[in-house]
C-alpha cells in the first residue's frame, strides 16, 4: 500500500505480490502529485528524497549526517500517522479482500482528513 502524508492523506491502490517498495510506487498514480516527497530508502531510484547511505568504509559526510538527522525527524512524523490510521478498528488486523483494503485506508484518510479541517 503506497500513502502519502501531507496535509492530508493519499493513498493509492495496492500491487499484487510480493513486489519491492519501489516498483510499487512506479506502478501507483502517486508519483505524479509526489514530487520532491521524502521516503525511507527502499524508494531509491524513484525521484523521492531519501536518506544518504554510507559507502563501505567510507563514513558519512557531516552534512549527511545532519541531512539524515532531518530525514528521521520528519519520518517520524509519518510513522505517527500511519500509527494514529491503524488506531481505526477497520485498518487493525486488517483481512480486506480485492480492493477492500484500498477502500478502507481511502476511508480512513477522508476520515482523517475531515478532522483535520474540523
Amino acid at each position: 500500500m503506497q500513502v502519502i502524508i501531507d496535509a492530508v492523506i493519499a493513498s493509492a491502490r495496492p500491487v499484487p505480490g510480493n513486489k519491492a517498495d519501489a516498483h510499487a510506487w512506479r506502478e501507483s498514480d502517486l508519483p505524479a502529485v509526489a514530487a520532491g516527497t521524502i521516503a525511507d530508502g527502499a524508494y531509491l531510484g524513484t525521484g523521492l528524497i531519501v536518506p544518504h547511505r554510507r559507502r563501505a568504509g567510507r563514513p558519512l559526510l557531516r552534512g549527511q549526517e545532519e541531512d539524515n538527522a532531518e530525514h528521521r525527524r520528519v519520518r517520524a512524523r509519518v510513522e505517527h500517522t500511519f500509527a494514529r490510521m491503524k488506531n481505526w478498528k477497520i485498518l487493525r488486523d486488517c483481512r480486506q479482500k480485492g480492493d477492500g483494503l484500498h477502500h478502507a485506508v481511502q476511508a480512513v484518510a477522508t476520515m482523517h482528513n475531515l478532522a483535520m479541517t474540523g
